[in-house]
């Protein structure tokens, strides 16, 4: 079995992607904020299984090709599988972007819930513009998790019994200290797209909310709820000294770390199939020109 934590994770990913957008919005930034009306050659860096190439191709300008780059060799495989039989001009490429050397060929470089896991963002966006052609667009799909935390609601339950949002922005802001990754990532990229000399910068957000209605059918209500539950939410925390320990080693105070396990804990407890539950991931999406 491998040891890379992603060639495990095709299951999860192919669960829980669905709770970030609607089609209706993506088609929206096509046509009429991006105004892509020319057929494109996209390049997405930490593609997974294809997820952006599935959503995007069918909406693109007939003619549009997509090529993905992934450091696990299992979504890469997978990828190859779903597309094999697609209409669509597609390439799958294992690689690491941090290593890899790419000529600057593609209209378009986008990633999808990427840069939170690089220690070093600003490089690695300085590749994906490498990788553009001049008049060429980046676009950076990330979460900003601590907006995130702070878009459930359970009917029946005071949000501050179940996310302690100030000990978990703090949780967040010290394990991006402590190994260079940041889960906030998505504030921050449009700030790093215009530093690195990218042109008319902006950023949206997704209007995805996910509705736990339960007067929706069974079986699309148990899939939801198997989504949320796969993308976090209501976990068991575990067993109460250990989760603490890993807690405090993540820089949290004594105090903090039981109030973070008391909150995770009571939040599983109270997310069940018969919940009535908002939740909006809010992930943002931020572009911009490369000008040279």
């Amino acid at each position: 079995m491998s040891d890379y934590y992603w060639d495990t994770q095709y299951e999860y990913l192919r669960n829980t992607r669905k709770l970030y957008y609607n089609d209706d919005y993506l088609e929206f930034l096509i046509r009429f904020v991006w105004r892509i009306t020319t057929p494109v050659n996209i390049i997405d860096y930490g593609c997974g299984y294809g997820y952006l190439g599935i959503k995007l191709l069918p909406m693109l300008p007939e003619g549009s090709s997509y090529t993905g780059v992934d450091k696990s060799k299992e979504l890469i495989s997978q990828a190859q599988k779903l597309f094999n039989h697609s209409p669509y001009r597609t390439e799958f490429i294992q690689g690491d972007i941090e290593e890899m050397k790419i000529q600057s060929k593609n209209d378009v470089a986008m990633c999808h819930a990427f840069l939170l896991h690089m220690t070093d963002t600003k490089s690695v966006i300085e590749k994906m513009i490498d990788s553009v052609i001049n008049g060429g667009r980046v676009i950076c799909f990330e979460p900003h998790w601590i907006s995130n935390m702070s878009n459930y609601l359970i009917e029946g339950v005071e949000q501050s019994q179940i996310v302690k949002l100030g000990i978990v922005q703090k949780l967040y802001e010290e394990d991006s200290k402590r190994n260079g990754k940041d889960g906030n990532i998505g504030a921050r990229v449009p700030i790093l797209l215009s530093q690195l000399g990218l042109k008319n910068v902006e950023c949206r957000v997704s209007d995805r909310v996910n509705f736990l209605d339960q007067n929706i059918e069974l079986e699309n209500k148990e899939a939801l709820y198997s989504a949320l539950k796969d993308e976090g939410l209501g976990h068991e925390p575990g067993e109460q000294n250990d989760v603490i320990k890993r807690l405090m080693a993540r820089g949290l105070l004594g105090e903090e770390a039981r109030a973070q396990y008391d909150a995770e804990e009571f939040f599983s407890k109270q997310f069940k199939l018969q919940s009535w539950l908002t939740y909006a991931p809010s992930m943002k999406i931020s572009y911009g020109t490369v000008s040279r």
